[in-house]
């Protein structure tokens, strides 16, 4: 092979080289993996003759799936007939394209993969992986189709974590 020959193979193996790392950087953003966004919001607060009164109705505690993720999720009926999800002390990994779902799909230890399976309600991008956080779960939603909150990557199509979402005792 001439000298030319090599370098033009070179030239063109090196591109290649670059863009897959590029589309690889850009999917995969590892460096999430190295940070934490802390989120600390108050808990909501009713507006109305009855401010400040906020009703439990359902709670749970978060299992891990595909990244370490503790904490707990409550679902709040507020005064003004508004509902929210309360994420309160979480702590997973980042990652690109993290959403808060509640889901209808039952949580299973070690394995999140269902949770997409059945309905899903998208509740926005997760706010921080660590700390306090409130949700406004959309209005005319029927909480009793919903049993678990699971904070999804879409973008790998898998559960960080997710809790069971029971009554409260």
């Amino acid at each position: 092979m001439s000298r030319s020959k090599r370098r033009n193979t070179l030239w063109i193996t090196t591109a290649a080289v670059a863009v897959v790392a590029a589309v690889g950087l850009y999917l995969f953003q590892p460096w999430k993996l190295f940070t934490t966004d802390r989120v600390d919001e108050a808990p909501p607060a009713a507006a109305g003759p009855q401010a400040g009164t906020v009703k439990p109705v359902v709670n749970g505690a978060f299992v891990s799936h595909e990244h370490d993720t503790s904490g707990s999720a409550e679902i709040q009926q507020l005064a003004d007939g508004k509902a929210n999800l309360r994420l309160t002390n979480l702590r997973t990994s980042d990652g690109p394209a993290v959403h808060v779902w509640l889901s209808d799909q039952p949580v299973k230890a070690g394995d999140g993969g269902n949770l997409d399976d059945g309905k899903h309600i998208d509740l926005g991008s997760l706010k921080g992986n660590e700390g306090n956080q409130n949700y406004a779960i959309p209005v005319g939603t029927d909480l009793k189709q919903f049993s678990t909150v699971t904070i999804w990557c879409e973008r790998f199509s898998v559960s960080f974590g997710a809790a069971e979402l029971k009554q409260r005792a």
